[in-house]
């Protein structure tokens, strides 16, 4: 997938009120590390780092006070406003391999539906090794071949060019069930008594 272009500054002054500064006039403070190299303190504008984000781009090449490319390794959140207020950017080339996590997306209609089954999806993520050049926005999973009582597992997910899978290929990522067996699987999630802090054993009891 082609790469996003970040315009970005270097910045001297650091900490959590000088991070607040730039926020408010529309820049997002970023570090940049990797490959041996002393770590560099930027600036990027929002704009860009969330066109980047919401494209589901990995990969991106820095221009500006500093060329060259990097991954975009870490996003943090400010959680009342949803605003990006810092990023981790790892420098790489375009034939490296990386290790990443992918958003899984599933595609099409399950044959299972119309033989009476739901469709489960486990796993949304799968983790991968494969050059940063081609590392894609999500990963695809076609489920129209997919029966009930049968499951795509991760194994069976199609990679990018020399991609490699680094989560075990017997994870489960989406299976089709009766109905029956997907209201089971739930109330096994719900059923299992929550652990009361301060209880105590018998043990315990007849210690005292």
């Amino acid at each position: 997938m082609s790469a996003e272009t970040l315009n970005v500054t270097k910045r001297d002054k650091l900490g959590t009120a000088n991070n607040r500064r730039l926020r408010y006039t529309g820049k997002v403070p970023a570090v940049l590390y990797g490959h041996g190299e002393a770590s560099i303190s930027l600036t990027v504008a929002s704009e860009e780092i969330w066109a980047a984000v919401k494209h589901g781009g990995k990969l991106v090449n820095l221009k500006g006070d500093v060329t060259e490319s990097a991954l975009i390794r870490a996003v943090q959140w400010d959680v009342w406003s949803k605003e990006i207020i810092h990023i981790d950017l790892m420098r790489v080339s375009a034939s490296e391999k990386v290790s990443t996590t992918i958003a899984v997306e599933l595609k099409g209609t399950a044959a299972g539906l119309t033989e009476g089954g739901v469709l489960q999806f486990i796993t949304h993520e799968l983790e991968i090794l494969c050059p940063a050049a081609e590392i894609p926005e999500k990963l695809i999973v076609n489920v129209n071949n997919l029966h009930l009582g049968k499951a795509i597992h991760a194994n069976e997910v199609t990679l990018p060019k020399d991609g490699e899978l680094v989560t075990p290929g017997s994870v489960v990522v989406v299976s089709c069930v009766a109905p029956k067996a997907a209201s089971d699987d739930d109330a096994a999630a719900g059923s299992a008594e929550p652990e009361v802090i301060g209880k105590k054993d018998k043990a315990d009891e007849a210690a005292e």
